[in-house]
């Protein structure tokens, strides 16, 4: 289990298309891998949560770290990012390890598959160095976080993009064209339903008062970009239906909702947030549930690094690996920044109530803006492909008349 054994072609394709168990029975293997790093970064995140929340009990053992300060400098805010930071590490390492591999059974493909004893001495070792270091230096990964938690929404925007785009290409591209135009529509109208039925939500839920300008702008400006990307999308030269843009707002709308439940909960404008302030069971399984999302959507962008090859190689070569190790470890690596700004409300001199997760004016106006740049990459997207189409039409049709000439 240390080194992992060797495994030949005909295992490894056994291994890509058995189950779920016999990816883990037969020992080291990327596809068994990539579920114990999610694991490794599911405890992490349970662990900055625990420190942050729980952590005041621990003050007297935090004293013997010279730079604890009688523990304060080692729980709540600073301890979220010390956690942080030795996550980061961990998978920062992995990634300078392993970017570049391309074939199975090399030996990086071995380290990152194999080596769980190193790794899980590594691991915890890298874990509790931060709580050596001064306080200065934590103050300042936590400044370095705010970037890397942002290239993370980054990522994680384009791979979403990147699916909506593919599921509405798999649609198209079927052969029973009449039957799958009837399920995209069907599909496209429940999206568009879902979008008003939002919005209306979010009116009669964060506007109780013709005096809460903000969240109308928010909500308001959320349905006009539905819109807008829908006139883009439906546009002669783009022409990529309903769809896309239908799933598209069913995301922004998903983001603006956020957005404005991060809001502070002594706002007026947010009295969800005021009736929920009590630490209930739903308060703790919405805060369960929030913390599962970001680890599952760390772990499914992590694996999805196809969506950044600007050009797919469709003749994948038998000894190709199954995805990016090297941008597998970089998405959990700017994950953990990302969690650290959750848990601590893209704020590092702010204190965070427990059961709380991504609350404060900050995270809102971050949501925002991630929902603004979501449409904006998106429009282009879809503007550079219709571009890219039509100048392969037209290089088609000089290729011909060269040719009939």
């Amino acid at each position: 289990m240390e080194t992992g054994k060797s495994i030949d072609k005909n295992g490894y394709e056994a291994i890509k298309n058995g189950s779920w168990f016999s990816q883990f029975r037969n020992g080291c293997n990327p596809w068994m891998a990539r579920y114990v790093y999610g694991l490794m970064f599911l405890f992490a995140n349970l662990l900055a949560w625990a420190v942050r929340d729980y952590g005041r009990g621990a003050s007297k053992e935090m004293r013997k770290f010279k730079n604890c300060k009688n523990g304060r400098n080692c729980l709540g805010t600073e301890g979220v990012l010390r956690v942080s930071l030795g996550c980061f590490l961990f998978y920062f390492i992995m990634f300078l390890s392993t970017v570049g591999t391309s074939k199975t059974n090399s030996s990086r493909d071995k380290w990152h598959s194999g080596w769980w004893l190193a790794k899980l001495l590594m691991w915890p070792g890298l874990t509790i160095f931060p709580f050596l270091l001064p306080s200065s230096i934590i103050q300042l990964y936590g400044e370095i976080a705010h970037f890397g938690a942002g290239v993370f929404l980054l990522i994680q925007l384009i791979s979403v993009i990147s699916f909506i785009r593919w599921l509405n290409e798999f649609f198209h591209s079927q052969k029973d064209a009449e039957r799958c135009h009837v399920h995209v529509m069907l599909l496209a109208t429940t999206a568009y339903t879902v979008c008003i039925l939002g919005v209306i939500l979010m009116y009669i839920w964060y506007v109780p008062d013709p005096s809460c300008l903000l969240n109308i702008f928010f909500i308001t400006w959320t349905l006009f970009l539905i819109q807008l990307m829908t006139s883009i999308s439906l546009h002669p030269k783009v022409n990529a239906g309903f769809l896309t843009p239908a799933l598209m707002g069913l995301y922004i709308v998903f983001i603006c909702w956020c957005a404005i439940r991060s809001e502070p909960v002594g706002e007026t404008c947010n009295r969800k947030a005021e009736s929920s302030s009590r630490t209930d069971w739903l308060t703790i399984i919405s805060f369960v549930v929030a913390l599962l999302a970001m680890v599952i959507a760390t772990f499914s962008t992590g694996v999805d690094s196809q969506c950044f090859q600007f050009r797919k190689d469709e003749n994948q070569e038998e000894d190709a690996i199954p995805y990016g190790y090297g941008f597998f470890h970089f998405v959990f690596a700017t994950g953990a920044m990302y969690f650290a700004m959750l848990l601590v409300g893209w704020n590092i001199h702010h204190s965070m109530e427990k059961w709380t997760i991504d609350v404060g004016w900050t995270s809102t106006w971050v949501r925002i803006v991630n929902e603004w740049l979501a449409v904006c990459v998106y429009s282009n997207l879809d503007v550079g492909s219709s571009n890219g189409t039509e100048e392969q039409t037209n290089n088609m049709t000089d290729a011909t008349d060269c040719h009939l000439r």
